[in-house]
């Protein structure tokens, strides 16, 4: 059994609280993907390695029109 871990992302793209809404309801959608805290310019995001990926959350932001700078 693996343990979820959480990353947060340095994301770049974000202006708004419409931005905000959008990014945390497509990252939510993702099985395996938690968003825990999303705001202009940053997320972080808990994720079941069981189910998903850091790949698989950076993938959902692009979906969301938005860029990861960093990650820690």
């Amino acid at each position: 059994m693996t343990t979820p871990a959480e990353t947060t992302f340095t994301i770049s793209g974000m202006s708004c609280g419409g931005c905000v809404r959008s990014l945390t309801r497509v990252l939510g959608a993702v099985p395996g993907l938690e968003p825990l805290q999303v705001e202009v310019g940053r997320a972080t995001v808990r994720i079941d390695p069981g189910v998903a990926s850091v790949d698989a959350a950076r993938a959902a932001i692009a979906r969301a029109g938005f860029t990861v700078t960093a990650e820690a």
